[in-house]
């Protein structure tokens, strides 16, 4: 099987099930940004040391390959049995997640610049695009019916991976740098 098809040169791709859309649409977006979301988790494993969280991770991958896949099938599509949609109990294990590394940390009371770690740093990022990801889904439900809950889960994903951000720049020793604000001068 060939990588390439030639199908999408002219700026349309197939939805699950074969209806064409332009690669702009709503719905593109939305899952486009999830996959980048991925993709972004792949590159935090590449970088951590921690299996535990790893293997969080690795299940959160294959989560969102899910979460893709129920994106790209609209809800009216006679395919929509096939695919497995996201429940409140997938969001609800990330909740048990945030729960359980908060439990060994000291609260905030400041925000956070990102960075530290590679790995934290990485975290950091793929919480920003899980966050693209959750207002590109949003834009998606201002125009067409989808399953709400996959905007819980990426509303939940990017807490998530802030929390194991802190978590491994604890694990590492590398201390949370403040967010300053910049003196004003009055004129």
């Amino acid at each position: 099987m060939k990588i390439y098809t030639k199908t999408g040169d002219e700026g349309a791709t197939a939805l699950y099930g074969g209806e064409r859309v332009p690669k702009d649409s709503f719905r593109v977006r939305a899952y486009g940004s999830v996959d980048e979301a991925n993709a972004a988790l792949g590159m935090v494993r590449s970088q951590l040391e921690d299996l535990e969280i790893d293997d969080h991770l690795a299940e959160i991958q294959n989560t969102l390959f899910d979460l893709g896949a129920d994106l790209a099938t609209p809800l009216d599509s006679k395919y929509r049995d096939k695919v497995e949609p996201i429940t409140k109990e997938d969001s609800l294990r990330l909740e048990q997640l945030i729960d359980y590394y908060e439990e060994d940390m000291q609260p905030l009371k400041n925000f956070i610049l990102p960075g530290g770690h590679p790995a934290a740093a990485a975290l950091h990022l793929a919480r920003t695009v899980a966050r693209r990801a959750e207002r590109e889904v949003v834009s998606l439900a201002s125009q067409e019916s989808i399953n709400k809950e996959t905007m819980i889960y990426l509303n939940r994903l990017s807490d998530l991976l802030f929390v194991l951000a802190r978590v491994v720049n604890m694990q590492h020793g590398v201390s949370e740098v403040r967010w300053q604000v910049k003196a004003r001068q009055k004129t």
